[in-house]
């Protein structure tokens, strides 16, 4: 029972209305770890102590109003990845797309009813974990299409390009990374962990498998050839892992993608 409730999603809640607060959150606390915040201000605060994986906030707080606070999580290198949903009693078009626009995921008018707000906090976690496996489990997938923001995007890319610029060697890890990319090593960690779900580690070998599955599928390179150079000291090794990754080993894949060009070449 302690296991399932510290492997339950956070979510940050954010009204500066006592009671709203008090009966949303005892809503969600069945299925969610809940913490609460009275404004914007105290809502960057619990983000700097805890690790969130959803937003919910009023829009007309003091302080630091919710509109404010969807822009500066959206545009913040260390929460551009988490979703937002806003709550208001405005509901004008407007207000609506003022929300859109600063990168909020969901909008939802009050009144509201408690399972309208459950199902929208589900779909957003499912979706984000579903892009999360379509990423690693899809050999020619890129990163960036687990960004959901532009800070995410920029930050993916980079991301990519460093493990890429080192990705023959063999000791390639969090460290190197980390200085690869000018950042520390718990933040680095963190923000991967955030996005992909995945340590550095593990996001590492499933960048090495990546490009393998990119050799392969231009068939110019030998398969021993292609394991040195994406950082396996040995075929074998680099075989089963590819196998592990993708469901098939490398000669298969290698042979579909052939099979896939003769076939496109042939409709031309």
């Amino acid at each position: 029972m302690k296991e399932e409730i510290a492997n339950r999603p956070t979510i940050l809640l954010v009204d500066d209305n006592e009671e709203i607060l008090d009966f949303i959150s005892d809503d969600l606390s069945e299925r969610y770890s809940v913490i609460t915040a009275r404004n914007g201000r105290e809502a960057l605060d619990s983000l700097n102590v805890h690790s969130v994986q959803l937003v919910i906030s009023d829009i007309m707080m003091p302080e630091i109003d919710g509109f404010e606070l969807c822009r500066r999580i959206k545009s913040d290198f260390e929460y551009s990845h988490i979703p937002v949903v806003l709550l208001t009693a405005k509901n004008t078009l407007q207000s609506k797309i003022e929300g859109l626009e600063l990168g909020a995921d969901a909008y939802i008018e009050k009144p509201f009813s408690p399972e309208h707000l459950q199902v929208q906090i589900a779909n957003l976690l499912l979706n984000r974990s579903k892009i999360k496996d379509y990423f690693a489990n899809s050999p020619l997938v890129h990163i960036k299409t687990m960004a959901y923001s532009k800070a995410d995007e920029n930050f993916l890319e980079k991301l990519n390009e460093a493990v890429n610029r080192n990705i023959a060697n063999i000791d390639l890890d969090v460290e190197h990374l980390a200085d690869s990319m000018n950042m520390s090593k718990p933040t680095l960690y963190r923000k991967i962990k955030a996005i992909s779900n995945l340590t550095p580690h593990e996001l590492i070998n499933i960048a090495r498998l990546k490009k393998a599955a990119q050799l392969l599928a231009e068939n110019e390179f030998k398969i021993y050839e292609i394991a040195e150079m994406v950082g396996y000291s040995s075929q074998t090794h680099f075989g089963r892992c590819f196998a592990k990754q993708f469901g098939m080993p490398p000669t298969e894949y290698m042979q579909i993608k052939m099979a896939e060009r003769k076939t496109s070449n042939s409709a031309i």
